[in-house]
């Protein structure tokens, strides 16, 4: 339940109408001018996924979402919802629901009104549009504030009757931009577990674009990470963070650690991967020699008193608190890698100048070509 509206998803009617679809985008490319902005877009997302653009501003995602929506140019390629191509389908006729970053609110109508409006706009009036009406916004926890208006409520608030103006038609899609954006940091945490059991419970295919790493991690099925309107990856969070396709990926979705270097052989053939710098990887067998760059998190290398060949001496530039980590910036040779070391009350932090030694977990380090 939500604090500041005694909201739970609850079991109003209103989304019984709505069925889980596929989305199927098969190389959508879309360009402003001379800029290409979508570039061969292939993506499919299940029936009732909760799925996630995530990318920087610019990457193109928002303007993915609103080519679905059917916002903006006719983009090249195909959207098939359903099967159905809707390219170039009026966006009234694709019966797909968007809550906009800024919810979209008309400021002179009630929170009924503003909720009834896509209703009316497809010719539902009467004792059905009240019903419905009266369900959507007890379905958000927002049945008390009918009346009242936009100015009258919290962002939190005004999120919800966006919501509940949304699925009160019934979509056949969700399509959120960046609905968490204007909240503060603790409502957005508490909005985004309400998002995820507001879907669960409608069942509904819904897409939810951002560039916050831990609000796609933390509520959505799979994520397809962009850059420069190309999907840089698809997969689900942990296995995206883990196993990233290429170093922009690595470092968007969490903290990394990326060194350049060579794949080559030891004494016996194995393989090991070198740096610069002076670090020595051991790797799995199968690996081809050859220019390489290694991910390795932050809380994949420890601090260690041993002096063995899987350590290395490095000096301590600089520290940071995090709470639960210090986060250390330390150097060996030329090259700054970032070390996670739990917080613990009463141990003393190293500091800037110290030399210690690293130890490389090497069964998490991830080799990449790209």
């Amino acid at each position: 339940m939500n604090a500041s509206t005694g909201w739970t998803p609850g079991n109003a009617a209103v989304g019984a109408a709505i069925s889980a679809i596929g989305i199927e985008i098969r190389d959508l490319g879309l360009s402003f001018g001379s800029t290409e902005v979508l570039k061969g877009i292939d993506l499919t997302i299940e029936p009732g996924e909760f799925f996630a653009f995530l990318g920087p501003s610019g990457s193109g995602k928002s303007t993915l979402l609103r080519a679905i929506a059917g916002f903006g140019p006719t983009p090249r390629g195909a959207i098939l919802l359903d099967g159905t191509d809707i390219v170039g389908e009026a966006p009234w006729r694709r019966n797909v629901g968007m809550v906009f970053q800024n919810y979209a609110l008309w400021p002179h109508m009630s929170v009924a009104k503003n909720v009834a409006y896509g209703l009316n706009e497809r010719k539902i009036r009467g004792d059905e549009a009240d019903r419905r009406v009266r369900a959507a916004l007890e379905l958000v926890g927002m049945e008390a504030y009918a009346e009242r208006y936009p100015s009258q409520l919290s962002g939190g608030q005004q999120q919800r009757v966006a919501l509940a103006r949304t699925i009160v038609v019934e979509p056949r899609v969700l399509l959120l931009d960046e609905p968490l954006s204007n909240l503060d940091a603790n409502l957005r945490v508490q909005m985004r577990q309400d998002l995820l059991k507001l879907q669960r419970r409608l069942g509904i295919t819904t897409i939810f674009v951002t560039h916050d790493q831990e609000e796609a991690n933390t509520i959505c099925d799979r994520i397809a990470v962009m850059a420069d309107g190309v999907v840089q990856q698809v997969g689900k969070p942990d296995d995206v963070y883990d196993t990233p396709a290429n170093s922009f990926v690595a470092k968007f979705l969490g903290t990394a650690n990326v060194v350049e270097g060579t794949v080559g052989r030891d004494a016996d053939g194995a393989p090991l991967f070198r740096a610069g710098s002076g670090l020595v990887v051991p790797l799995r067998a199968g690996e081809q020699d050859g220019p390489a760059k290694m991910v390795l998190r932050p809380q994949s290398i420890d601090f260690t008193d041993g002096t063995g060949p899987d350590s290395v001496e490095a000096g301590v530039v600089a520290a940071e608190f995090l709470g639960s980590v210090i986060r250390y910036q330390v150097r060996v040779g030329d090259q700054d890698l970032l070390v996670d070391e739990r917080h613990t009350r009463g141990v003393a932090r190293r500091d800037p100048g110290e030399t210690v030694r690293i130890r490389l977990n090497h069964d998490q380090a991830v080799l990449i070509r790209a």
